[in-house]
């Protein structure tokens, strides 16, 4: 089921994003929270893949088995990081030989040690024309991609983001996921501003609660996400007690979540981390219930 098909369907659903774990144990952690998110019935989940396409397979492989076991729509990434245009359509074709119909289209981050992205020879520069390659060889595939409420980090500002958006969105995108954030506000400026230069496809706002205040600045910092100040306090002064850093992250979650589905977004797209815990917190606030029948 393609992105724009999943939120027809529903007058508001969710969905939860993984990314490929370093180690076999790992994996197994994975894999018991992602059983136990199922249950509460998600529009899709969506796979990651590491800095230079270092997880390109495995990407394939994790979207392929939650596919195969829990009969629920995944979206892969990819990006155009270390990739040429026959590289690019040779991963596409083997997406679309596994029964995968979404792909998240991105340009990438440079990989470790360059300063700013650089193509490869026969390689694309931008998103836009990632997804331009899909629509025009791969018209099958739902296409989501990166939407940021504060603006992407190496953007001159907001109207220069802005701009690189809308091109996103004609040249074929179905959805834009955003970037997390912690200030609603931000997000509805953004929403705003999209539909003023016309951008009118799906906006789905990108949530990640925060359980840990030392990761979750390390996280925001790189993609330049403010935390508003007195949840930031709040953190720092509990920050030696992860069961109370925990709770403050999760109920301000929890408020962002409410206020969002008061305001008439058509979904909500949550970062997991490969945990489970504190999105399933979330919901449940919510009046999700899981399905333990799944």
């Amino acid at each position: 089921m393609r992105l724009s098909e999943i939120y027809a369907k529903r007058q508001f659903c969710f969905s939860f994003e993984v990314y490929p774990p370093k180690t076999e144990a790992a994996a197994v952690a994975m894999r018991k929270h992602v059983d136990l998110l199922v249950r509460y019935q998600p529009g899709f989940i969506s796979c990651t893949y590491g800095a230079g396409g270092t997880t390109q397979d495995q990407t394939l492989d994790i979207c392929s088995d939650i596919l195969a076991q829990h009969k629920v729509p995944v979206m892969a990434h990819l990006t155009c990081v270390g990739s040429s245009r026959p590289m690019l359509l040779d991963w596409l074709g083997q997406a679309r030989l596994r029964g995968i119909t979404n792909i998240m289209a991105l340009r990438g981050d440079p990989p470790k040690g360059l300063e700013s992205f650089q193509a490869v020879e026969g390689g694309l520069s931008y998103a836009n024309e990632l997804v331009s390659l899909i629509k025009k060889h791969e018209p099958g595939f739902g296409i989501g991609v990166g939407g940021y409420p504060e603006v992407h980090q190496e953007a001159p500002n907001a109207d220069v983001d802005l701009a690189n958006l809308k091109r996103k969105v004609d040249a074929g995108a179905d959805a834009i996921i955003s970037q997390l954030f912690y200030d609603n506000t931000d997000f509805y400026r953004f929403q705003d501003k999209c539909l003023q230069t016309g951008i009118r496809i799906y906006n789905i706002p990108g949530i990640l609660p925060i359980t840990n205040f030392a990761q979750i600045k390390r996280i925001s910092g790189l993609c330049k996400a403010a935390i508003p100040k007195a949840l930031a306090e709040s953190l720092e002064k509990h920050q030696a007690d992860p069961e109370a850093t925990a709770n403050i992250g999760i109920e301000h979650a929890i408020r962002q979540c409410e206020d969002l589905r008061k305001s008439g977004v058509p979904s909500i797209h949550f970062y997991v981390l490969n945990q489970s815990d504190a999105t399933m917190r979330v919901l449940e606030q919510m009046g999700i219930r899981a399905d333990h029948s799944r």
